[in-house]
């Protein structure tokens, strides 16, 4: 029993080591899962540059009737975008441009991952749909749900809030290391040394938790479920902590990884009261 800890911790360790690090964020795949014309949604296909010249790709649903506003969805860390956009594909009935995209490596996106990339492919994101003639760059939203809301949090946070009303995450981590950390402390023995090994693998660059005070005065939604076995409610607690009004944060009694929009359908209302505030005419 004790060689089968032993062994299970070596191989965590290695897992775990600064090179592998992204196994642990990023599981993407280029598989087409679903399309909005198979849920009869009009689209268009779009392609933008990241930073570095990385071609990326993505879709924009634009609003039934007069739009409210653009919401920019940024997606978990596994398989692409085209097995995420049914989370939100009902926005824009409710009278939302929605533009979804993938990170290099995903899909249809080019490039290879890395956290930095990955970054500054949310912040091109924003740049492009903020820019295009059609949508109304000063009435943006970011909703980003797991690995996609620490990406949002850390593009606004990092960078310009211009155009961005509100943003909306849910399922969110407090930092990769903090991830890592609670990866560890579920392994027997191990666990009592989660702080330095945490330290010892992952950087926290690119972390949310370090920026979420600075998205203020952007109003700013925490969503997360209380059963959580992926990423524990607590780190949702600490975003809350660390953040600065105006801040809401909304805890799913039940609610697991990812299920606030799936468990129960009227929450749907009730993002789409908190996205309408934040874009309510000042007066």
């Amino acid at each position: 029993m004790h060689r089968g800890i032993i062994f299970s911790s070596g191989l965590l360790l290695l897992a775990l080591c600064s090179g592998c690090a992204n196994s642990l964020f990023y599981y993407p795949t280029r598989v087409t899962y679903s399309t909005p014309a198979a849920r009869e949604l009009d689209f268009e296909d779009v392609y933008f540059s990241s930073k570095d010249g990385t071609l990326l790709h993505g879709w924009l649903l634009k609003a039934q009737g007069k739009a409210t506003g653009t919401v920019i969805h940024f997606h978990g860390n596994a398989q692409n975008l085209t097995a995420h956009f049914w989370f939100v594909d009902w926005l824009p009935k409710a009278g939302f441009n929605l533009f979804v995209f993938d990170y290099r490596g995903y899909g249809q996106s080019e490039g290879t991952l890395s956290r930095k990339g990955i970054y500054e492919d949310c912040v091109a994101a924003v740049g492009h749909i903020g820019n295009r003639p059609d949508i109304d760059a000063d009435r943006l939203i970011l909703f980003g749900q797991s690995l996609g809301g620490a990406l949002a949090l850390a593009a606004v946070g990092r960078g310009d809030t211009s155009g961005v009303r509100a943003i909306a995450v849910e399922s969110t981590f407090y930092s990769y290391r903090a991830v890592v950390g609670e990866r560890i402390g579920r392994i027997p023995i191990v666990g009592l040394l989660r702080a330095p090994l945490s330290l010892l693998t992952v950087g926290n660059r690119y972390s949310p938790g370090p920026v979420v005070d600075r998205v203020s005065p952007v109003p700013l939604l925490i969503i997360h479920g209380t059963d959580d076995r992926i990423v524990p409610v607590e780190q949702a607690r600490r975003l809350f902590r660390r953040a600065r009004e105006p801040k809401e944060l909304w805890i799913e009694e039940g609610g697991y990884h990812g299920s606030a929009f799936v468990r129960k359908p009227e929450n749907r209302r009730r993002l789409v009261r908190f996205f309408k505030s934040a874009l309510a005419d000042d007066s």
